[in-house]
């Protein structure tokens, strides 16, 4: 999968799990509500996530855009391409021949992961996990577990398997238009980035997206 299959397709399955998330607490906050009904002695500790249901109100690429940095989602959902083609096609071309090596592995992802947790209990930071959520579903979106060798890296070896990369260009472009695994994605996800770039114009929040990820 290529550019905008990849940033598109994250993009909109974070739009979707920060809809469900919206949804779980919207139920919670009624059920509290009506416990509160009940018990009016009871103190309204969650009156914070009663403004989760606000968000069924506005659009739902704004809604996400309120909850986490989404140039960070788009930078993760990339990042494992852009780390490992330099490294591996142009940098070191000769020692690793392979632009899925070290960023394409399970172990680097569970090591972000749990990183971006301990930041999150210590400081209520979260922007390592958004990167964490975009390099999972780069992985996912690249079918790695056909790959155990380099998904399970270093379980196999800790030699990567080389790849011809003479025609790597022109196997790419011969894809987009004869296989539909490419070009079915690439598609989805420019649609998907299009309703994206239209909704920051519609509401004039283009330049707040750019200098802060916000599209609210």
């Amino acid at each position: 999968m290529l550019i905008l299959g990849h940033a598109g397709i994250t993009l909109g399955a974070a739009v979707v799990l920060d809809r469900v998330l919206a949804k779980r607490c919207l139920l919670r906050t009624r059920k509290d509500t009506a416990e509160e009904g009940r018990n009016p002695h009871l103190l309204s500790q969650t009156s914070p996530a009663r403004n989760c249901s606000a968000s069924g109100m506005v659009s739902r690429f704004i809604s996400l855009g309120e909850h986490i940095d989404v140039r960070l989602l788009l930078l993760g959902a990339l990042l494992p391409d852009i780390i490992d083609k330099v490294v591996g096609q142009v940098v070191f071309p000769d020692t690793f021949s392979n632009g899925r090596i070290f960023c394409h592995t399970l172990l680097l992802l569970m090591l972000i992961t749990l990183a971006g947790l301990f930041l999150y209990r210590k400081h209520r930071k979260t922007w390592l996990l958004v990167l964490s959520f975009g390099a999972f579903t780069h992985l996912i979106l690249d079918r790695m577990w056909l790959e155990p060798r380099t998904l399970l890296w270093p379980l196999y070896g800790f030699a990567f398997e080389k790849v011809d990369l003479t025609q790597w260009w022109q196997d790419i472009l011969h894809a987009l238009y004869t296989n539909p695994s490419v070009y079915v994605p690439e598609l989805m996800g420019a649609v998907i980035l299009i309703w994206f770039a239209w909704v920051l114009l519609r509401n004039r929040t283009l330049y707040r997206f750019i200098r802060s990820g916000q599209a609210s």
